[in-house]
């Protein structure tokens, strides 16, 4: 038995539930690992993403936090099917149990496996960008509303290997909340086209679009007006982020699609930022194609003495 330890260095609280973990795990004779979430966030991997499922690197994971403090353990788990117990030490922590009767009663409830296994949903994120070439032609940081420049950068799609259907190898991510491809710090809103499972939904005017899991549908997707999904639905919800238009809606989707996002060379669109779980993610270059789809394998949530969904999300969301 060995358990991976997370903790959310800023709250106090949780690190020192943390000391109290590692010494019932030390009277145990458990073999322990603790991280600072921060350590998390950075290029650091604890998880080697190529062993076997069936020998993992940690046999559960503690996390000690709040609902970020989950997503950043997540996405170094990702594949590895290792079962995660989040401890509530953060705001919401609607992922999280709460911590009323202490670290020690519910990590023991867990190893007795007296807890609940949700395997949640999570995102394949395949990301195109622009080749370096066309990169270095208009950089990112360009801030002169120029028509013409729009035109020359909109004339460079002719030669673009993405538009051509050369092979083009893309650069993957992991989500279990969302992806949101969202206007930069041009403050210029964006225009792209989505596509579910090949069908065009529309071409789109707004602030861009958030694609959701059901985790991640009590997030930003929730704030920016899409539905709240039980935890158990295994398609995408798709939401629009302030589109110029009277006609958008949210899209849920089945379990098996695929939610394709396309942005053409316009400055505005070239200055575009790409967030998955909360997190800025830095490009060499301009996106100009996101693909997201289910992941292969699911993120397993344990829940202690748990609510059903609906209670939970009544007196998280619908009560003061």
């Amino acid at each position: 038995m060995r358990i991976l330890i997370v903790r959310n260095n800023f709250n106090p609280k949780a690190i020192e539930a943390s000391y109290l973990l590692e010494a019932f795990f030390d009277k145990q004779g458990i073999e322990y690992q603790t991280y600072d979430c921060d350590e998390l966030r950075s290029p650091h991997v604890i998880i080697d993403q190529d062993a076997s499922v069936d020998e993992p690197a940690f046999n559960l994971a503690v996390v000690l936090g709040g609902d970020g403090t989950i997503l950043c353990t997540a996405d170094q788990i990702r594949t590895q099917r290792i079962p995660i117990l989040g401890i509530n030490f953060g705001h919401l922590g609607f992922m999280a149990n709460p911590n009323d009767e202490g670290v020690i009663a519910i990590v023991s409830a867990a190893l007795a496996g007296e807890v609940t296994v949700e395997a949640r949903t999570n995102l394949r994120i395949e990301v195109y960008c622009e080749n370096d070439a066309a990169s270095e032609a208009s950089p990112n940081d360009v801030r002169e509303e120029s028509l013409a420049a729009d035109l020359l950068a909109a004339d460079s799609l002719a030669s673009d290997p993405i538009l051509k259907g050369e092979d083009t190898k893309p650069q993957q991510f992991f989500a279990l909340n969302e992806m949101v491809i969202a206007r930069g710090d041009q403050g210029r809103i964006i225009d792209f086209t989505y596509s579910i499972s090949g069908a065009r939904i529309g071409n789109m005017r707004g602030d861009g679009l958030i694609v959701a899991s059901a985790t991640g549908s009590s997030g930003y997707a929730l704030s920016a007006g899409g539905p709240l999904v039980d935890p158990s639905f295994q398609g995408l919800v798709a939401v629009p982020i302030a589109p110029h238009t009277l006609q958008s809606r949210a899209m849920v989707t089945g379990a098996s699609d695929v939610v394709e996002i396309d942005l053409d060379a316009s400055l505005a669109n070239r200055a575009a930022t790409l967030f998955i779980d909360g997190e800025r993610i830095e490009l060499n270059s301009p996106v100009r194609k996101v693909v997201v789809a289910t992941g292969d394998e699911p993120t397993l949530l344990l829940r202690y003495q748990p609510k059903s969904f609906y209670a939970h999300a009544s007196d998280t969301f619908f009560k003061s």
